[in-house]
């Protein structure tokens, strides 16, 4: 069996976390691949690696003094190589990334070096061997992953050895560097499992699961202990973040389960995320819900536009023409709504409007801002009649106006458009409803 580790900034940020890691790696033999981020805040009010090296960059960017700067970074890697007891010094690296960054470095060079300073310590820490990433993610000259590529090199440099991998980044085809987006170790990290064919992918942080609500908004949530990859989707797109988003593909893809887990709490069990079938039956009806505020919602109203060929289309051909995606499309006989983010209709909120007119002739268009959209997601809402019904009378309890109900053939999960002042109160009025307010984690 092969299990393939991933470590956030959180789990590395000082001499004691690393401590942790290496306690969790050898408590299984099958953990033999491992991923590290950059060392994050050791207490609050403390520096990530990263921010450190960004701002770095933009120093050298404006030709300003980073030396202290840099001398922070350092001073961070040479504590921990003294306090777990290393013998390696990374002086000399040091010293040719300061000549290399006073002579020209590019910023995502500069980035991903939290990364490769950190995976060079914990491959020292647990005795494994070292692979920059630089070795095998390779990277299209459109920005996207050769993913085919980086199977293939990763295969032929990890197989059956025990090896440690900096996260966060990889090369183009002219040799440079590249990062991800910022949480990008989770996205090689979900590489690297899929290249390897793990049995599983364990992705650790500070936290011991998703939980079925935001505990900014429902104190007492609950973890999640099973989901699947497709409600994980739905929650994770309408804002709950544990995982990198681009992270979720490349082990559902390969059928591989995903293992959330607490480096402060190895005991945990966390949140599986598997393909298909789940571990354990969810003792509740819904899996979690998850909101966003920031939407606007166009109301396009036209009398017998259910028989008027292409009325959807041409809606939609106005959104499209001012560079907008939108969001949902929930219909009745005689309205058409577009769900949109306000940030971006703003811009070209009369273009838009006036282009429905040309296009349609509608008898009226409205829109309605200051939106919340709230997916309630739960695979066991397809067997349980009803689940509707408490949704909606839950809310009326509660006083909460309902401006948008949009449901997905899959009936994985209901949409509630509410306005912003109700998002909150509706969020817990539905936990309320199927999992209760009593209850802890």
């Amino acid at each position: 069996m092969l299990k393939v580790l991933k470590f956030g900034g959180s789990s590395l940020a000082d001499a004691r976390q690393f401590a942790k890691v290496k306690s969790i790696v050898e408590a299984d033999p099958a953990r033999r691949v491992v991923i590290v981020s950059a060392p994050g805040k050791r207490f609050s009010g403390d520096h990530k690696i990263t921010d450190l090296l960004y701002l770095c960059a933009a120093h050298i960017k404006y030709g300003v003094s980073c030396e202290d700067i840099f001398a922070m970074i350092r001073d961070r890697y040479n504590e921990i190589i003294a306090e777990c007891g290393l013998h390696i010094s990374l002086d000399k690296e040091f010293d040719a990334l300061w000549d290399k960054m006073k002579n020209g470095i590019s910023q995502d060079e500069l980035a991903s070096r939290g990364e490769y300073f950190s995976a060079r310590l914990m491959a020292e820490y647990l005795g494994y061997e070292f692979v920059d990433a630089a070795r095998w993610i390779k990277f299209k000259f459109d920005g996207t992953v050769d993913q085919d590529a980086s199977y293939a090199a990763l295969r032929s440099l990890a197989e059956d050895r025990k090896v440690v991998i900096p996260g966060f980044y990889g090369v183009m085809p002219d040799g440079h560097i590249r990062t991800f987006s910022r949480g990008g170790s989770d996205v090689s990290g979900a590489i690297v499992a899929r290249a390897a064919y793990a049995d599983l992918y364990e992705n650790w942080t500070d936290v011991s699961g998703f939980l079925m609500a935001d505990p900014h908004v429902v104190p007492e949530a609950r973890t999640i202990r099973s989901i699947t990859y497709r409600e994980l989707r739905e929650l994770s797109y309408m804002g709950a973040t544990v995982l990198h988003e681009d992270s979720v593909f490349p082990v559902h893809r390969a059928g591989i389960p995903t293992n959330i887990r607490n480096t402060n709490a190895p005991s945990e069990r966390g949140t599986m995320i598997t393909h298909g079938s789940v571990e354990e039956k969810n003792p509740y009806v819904i899996t979690g819900i998850a909101g966003k505020l920031g939407f606007s919602v166009i109301s396009v109203e036209k009398a017998m536009m259910n028989s008027e060929h292409g009325f959807g289309r041409r809606v939609l051909q106005a959104v499209e023409e001012n560079g907008l995606s939108f969001e949902h499309l929930p219909t009745g006989i005689d309205t058409l709504c577009v769900v949109l983010s306000t940030a971006e209709l703003a811009p070209v909120r009369e273009r838009v409007v006036k282009r429905i007119m040309e296009l349609t002739e509608p008898d009226s268009v409205t829109i309605h801002d200051n939106m919340g959209i709230i997916a309630t997601v739960g695979r066991g809402m397809i067997h349980n009649p009803g689940t509707a019904a408490r949704l909606f009378t839950a809310l009326s309890r509660e006083h909460v106006n309902v401006r948008m109900i949009d449901q997905g053939s899959s009936e994985l999960s209901i949409l509630v458009g509410v306005d912003s002042i109700d998002f909150q109160p509706a969020i817990r009025a539905i936990y309320h409803e199927f999992v209760g307010g009593a209850e802890q984690r």
